[in-house]
């Protein structure tokens, strides 16, 4: 994975933070959360460098986090089954920023440490079950043809939701822009993730 991207835009130290980061980070709590919110324990990662770096355009950051507060938080699939498409995503694109801070949620929503590096280095090992088989295959699909494949759908679908197969395309895709910004704009892992 990729860590040392030159960093292109600077995240804004949280004493600098315009006064519309305020709402911008209220946007990642939906009114009707399914899920808790992350813990705040010391020593636990605050990803100040992601959000410095989106504190430059309150505005963006403010609809992107009303996304992502549902794909985090109200999502109709299980804290587990995100991370699995988010470390996914994290994985393909090689976004260590989004791989550490997605390992850390992994280990809250119950992945042990095994099956978050299996993940990485072996999604199609035998070890999960037939629909987190076919999750990881999905984002897969998705990353590289914007389509899950009807073989995989068919698995999903068996045991899916409509809901919770939008929430799967949805979260893929809304890992997939993050990870884009981070490498593009250069985001540094924060010493709290090292």
């Amino acid at each position: 994975m990729s860590a040392g991207d030159d960093e292109r835009i600077s995240p804004l130290p949280p004493d600098q933070w315009p006064a519309e980061m305020k709402g911008a980070l209220a946007a990642l709590r939906p009114p009707d959360p399914r899920h808790p919110l992350p813990s705040r324990e010391p020593g636990r990662p605050k990803g100040l460098n992601v959000l410095g770096t989106l504190a430059r355009y309150p505005a963006l950051t403010t609809a992107y986090h009303t996304l992502n507060g549902h794909i985090l938080f109200a999502t109709t699939l299980t804290p587990r089954q995100r991370e699995l498409l988010v470390l996914r995503v994290a994985a393909v694109r090689r976004c260590e920023y989004e791989w550490r801070q997605h390992a850390v949620l992994a280990g809250d929503a119950g992945l042990t440490v095994e099956e978050v590096e299996r993940i990485r280095e072996d999604p199609g090992a035998s070890e999960w079950s037939a629909l987190e088989g076919a999750m990881l295959r999905a984002a897969d699909e998705l990353l590289a043809d914007a389509k899950v494949a009807d073989a995989t759908w068919a698995v999903l679908a068996a045991e899916l939701d409509e809901h919770q197969l939008m929430d799967l395309v949805f979260t893929v895709g809304t890992y997939d822009q993050l990870a884009m910004a981070m490498r593009s704009f250069g985001v540094q892992l924060d010493d709290d993730l090292r």
